[in-house]
């Protein structure tokens, strides 16, 4: 059964929308998508979870800060879908969405991210308890069970080495900025087609940056053989060679075993922000609409 999504991107929060739609629509191997699911998170979900973030984000700006979008909507979320689906993703976009209109991303982060003080900490803190992470773990220095004592970014500096993510507020997001838009764009160059322009930058991003939630789920070895067998996917041809994609079924059935264990979702989150950035600041038009296969 296929069916038709229609894109529109006229405004901040379907700008927003749109990024998340793409990046869970993407086949992209590990992750769900139309045509795989986990037991607990399907596309539908995913589906509900980019509405509600694009309308906190990108509409309710004028009474909340980011740190109350991102608990906003982690609530929003929740009512709708019971597993974690959106808390990398609004911890990226929130403050890219609060860059003022007139100013580039580059230009605008970096005054978003000072204004972050402890008490928006506090309430990221809460977003996180309440969203259930899995592989958090604990840490020595403001711990996220504990009330925090330093700014957002300070915060999230100390879990830098080994949460992506948090590193993008200690760099003034330089990866999704940088890097991984410019991988996005050439993608986009080299083939004109969105999905394999997803996927190739995934493929990318995880052999150059392992994915930081299957390090923490599953340890650095499994780190490390996820970034490698990424690269191999590219090395031998993808998209462009049966090699290739037969290292790709490969790649993704071997991310699915172990319970799903492997799911390299704090990809999936940056390139949801990569998506947003390239669209926000022009450097991609996405299309009016896709058709998506659900069979």
């Amino acid at each position: 059964m296929s069916r038709r999504l229609n894109l529109p991107i006229d405004s901040k929060s379907l700008q927003i929308t749109t990024a998340c739609l793409l990046e869970a629509a993407a086949r992209k191997p590990g992750n769900v998508h139309p045509q795989a699911q986990f037991s607990d998170l399907t596309f539908s979900d995913f589906e509900k979870a980019a509405e509600i973030t694009g309308t906190v984000l990108g509409e309710d700006q004028t009474s909340l800060t980011v740190a109350q979008q991102i608990l906003v909507a982690v609530r929003k979320t929740r009512e709708h879908v019971q597993s974690n689906v959106n808390l990398g993703i609004l911890l990226l976009l929130a403050p890219l969405a609060a860059v003022e209109d007139h100013l580039s991303l580059e230009e605008g982060i970096q005054d978003v991210l000072a204004a972050l003080d402890a008490r928006e900490a506090s309430t990221v803190y809460q977003a996180i308890r309440e969203s259930q992470p899995g592989g958090m773990g604990t840490a020595q220095q403001e711990d996220v069970n504990s009330a925090p004592t330093q700014s957002l970014v300070d915060c999230m500096a100390l879990a830098a080495g080994k949460d992506t993510i948090a590193q993008q507020y200690a760099t003034d997001f330089s990866l999704v900025l940088g890097q991984g838009r410019d991988l996005f764009r050439r993608w986009w160059e080299r083939t004109s087609d969105w999905e394999a322009s997803v996927i190739g930058t995934q493929l990318e991003l995880m052999h150059r940056v392992p994915d930081t939630l299957i390090i923490r789920k599953c340890g650095p070895e499994t780190g490390e053989t996820s970034a490698l067998m990424a690269g191999e996917v590219l090395n031998r041809g993808w998209p462009d060679s049966r090699q290739g994609e037969k290292a790709l079924v490969e790649f993704d059935q071997w991310l699915r075993a172990d319970g799903h264990r492997r799911n390299p979702g704090t990809t999936a989150d940056l390139i949801a922000a990569i998506l947003y950035a390239a669209t926000r600041d022009r450097y991609w038009s996405p299309p009016s609409h896709i058709t998506i296969s659900e069979t």
